[in-house]
């Protein structure tokens, strides 16, 4: 167990934390709970490459715990109406196919490397500015802009999700080509 490893156990530890202070409308303190899971999330990056403690387990782990803190809070922030459920619908179904079908590529033993393109990278950015920004709705207000926010979170979900199933495609494909055929 690696110091960024643990700094990913420690965000999926927050989770929970976050999503009873959301349901107990805790606003101020979920805030900050998710501040601190942002910054695990940063620094498990950055203490990786700078202490070169890449792993596979790291590589997998990281963005599982990516998902479950902002689709759960996407999931929360929507029923409490924080979030437009249009939003937390383009989200979790963006999330729901990559998880599946990076399962599903496991499933049938294709090398599945999980590396996030560039434009997953600014999804995930703006998914976690639109769950800031709603967490920080009580503190203060920026009306005219959360609106744009929550369009460029949904443009984005649905490109690198498109993007990302084009990759899950040209795998399959790719793999099936090399093999041969079998009689």
């Amino acid at each position: 167990m690696n110091i960024p490893n643990l700094l990913t156990f420690t965000r999926i530890l927050l989770t929970p934390l976050l999503l009873w202070c959301l349901v107990n409308h805790r606003l101020n303190t979920a805030l900050v709970v998710f501040i601190v899971a942002g910054l695990t999330d940063l620094l498990d990056g950055l203490t990786a490459r700078l202490f070169r403690q890449k792993s596979r387990f790291g590589a997998i782990l990281d963005p599982l715990a990516d998902k479950f803190l902002l689709v759960s809070s996407f999931l929360i922030l929507g029923w409490l109406g924080f979030i437009p459920l249009w939003l937390v619908v383009i989200v979790v179904l963006r999330d729901l196919v990559i998880v599946t079908g990076t399962s599903a590529l496991f499933l049938l033993r294709r090398n599945v490397e999980i590396q996030p393109t560039p434009l997953g990278k600014f999804t995930t950015l703006t998914q976690l500015l639109t769950v800031l920004v709603a967490l920080g709705s009580s503190l203060i207000s920026i009306a005219p802009w959360h609106k744009v926010l929550a369009v460029l979170t949904a443009l984005c979900s649905i490109a690198s999700g498109s993007q990302y199933v084009k990759r899950g495609i040209a795998l399959l494909r790719s793999h099936s080509l090399s093999e041969e055929p079998r009689m």
